[in-house]
């Protein structure tokens, strides 16, 4: 990159202040680039975004016409928090404009008492949409680890054909490659023993308050995921200062997201003592605490029933978070009562939360401290 394309970027970054004499020359892309960047983040011009549908969608397409859609759904972000232009998830002409994705997702879910109808109906398009990328990425690395993890399987070296283990068996048999036929001659067939998976329990408490927004998104999907799995029994409950049993829209991701209720204080503590309720086989049983753990009501409850559930034989898991963008604020006290008590206590992304399901499964132990 040449001086002057450096000059070009910095002048794009600091806006028009850093350059009043205007001695930087721009192209016409960077003058439309600089134009929805000085609306956005120039809080010293009184033009910015405006109220009206006509300007909004104007600037909405102009970012996607300059930006790739990581940054266009960071500015549609910043649109939303500092303009405070909620207003344009009010009409569908302009809902419908948007990049969807996990904060649009969680913007919409905590304004979905104020949509009017027809909004509504592309709120949850836009819903929909989101929570089926999502799905196709999370479902089958969910999926395999999670039934790899249950079944404990013994090597077989006669399998059938529906239980050969074709990893294990192509290694074994490189060296029989034939190369007229562009194809490996199996020797040894290597597959899977008989033996039954066994059932796990698994309980998601999830904070379903303001700061959770994302995460209550993932665990969503997530938890409508693993309720499709025949060899994992799933309970999926939201909690602010009141809880709630949403298990049974589990078999619709959108549907279960749209039962939340962003926002509110927090009482973790009432979700633990619930969830207590529905432990079947203690050892047998992975609880998973989401929360950033601003416990609302008082913290000694609240290790105690943490500390009778884990000696109960009970897996629990307290994840801070559960997003793209690692722990938020969160309290520090009662994580470290937590991490004391051998509960692991961390964030997580999505990507990460098979393999932690897969550890949790086979018994394995969890990173526990911060």
């Amino acid at each position: 990159m040449d001086k002057e394309e450096q000059l070009k970027r910095w002048r794009l970054v600091l806006g028009q202040a850093s350059d009043p004499q205007e001695s930087i020359s721009m192209g016409e892309d960077e003058q439309g680039m600089d134009k929805v960047l000085d609306a956005l983040y120039d809080s010293e011009r009184e033009r910015g975004l405006g109220s009206s549908s006509p300007n909004v969608t104007r600037w909405l397409g102009d970012i996607r016409k300059y930006f790739p859609a990581p940054v266009i759904q960071l500015m549609q972000k910043d649109a939303l928090e500092r303009l405070r232009l909620h207003q344009m998830l009010l009409q569908p002409e302009l809902l419908e404009t948007l990049q969807p994705d996990v904060h649009l997702v969680s913007t919409l879910l905590s304004l979905k008492k104020v949509l009017p109808a027809q909004t509504r109906e592309t709120a949850r398009e836009v819903i929909r949409k989101v929570v089926k990328d999502l799905e196709k990425k999370l479902r089958q690395p969910l999926q395999n680890a999670i039934q790899g993890s249950l079944s404990r399987v013994a090597r077989s070296r006669r399998p059938k054909p529906n239980a050969i283990d074709w990893h294990r068996t192509i290694r074994a048999n490189l060296k029989h490659y034939q190369v007229e036929y562009k194809s490996i001659i199996p020797e040894k067939l290597w597959g899977y023993g008989r033996r039954q998976p066994k059932m796990k329990d698994l309980i998601l408490l999830v904070d379903q308050s303001g700061s959770m927004a994302a995460s209550v998104v993932y665990a969503g999907i997530i938890g409508s995921i693993m309720a499709s799995m025949p060899s994992i029994t799933t309970r999926f409950i939201v909690f602010d200062t009141s809880v709630v049993d949403l298990t049974e829209q589990l078999h619709d991701a959108v549907d279960l997201l749209f039962a939340t209720q962003l926002g509110g204080g927090t009482h973790i503590s009432k979700a633990l003592r619930y969830g207590r309720q529905h432990i079947r086989q203690p050892r047998n049983t992975i609880m998973v605490l989401i929360s950033d753990l601003m416990e609302g009501g008082p913290a000694e409850d609240l290790i105690r029933q943490a500390m009778e559930i884990k000696t109960s034989g009970v897996n629990l898991i307290a994840l801070l978070a559960l997003n793209d963008k690692g722990a938020p604020m969160y309290d520090h006290h009662i994580a470290d009562q937590f991490t004391q008590l051998d509960i692991p206590t961390f964030a997580c992304t999505p990507d990460a939360f098979p393999d932690l399901m897969a550890k949790a499964i086979k018994g394995e132990r969890l990173r526990a401290e911060l």
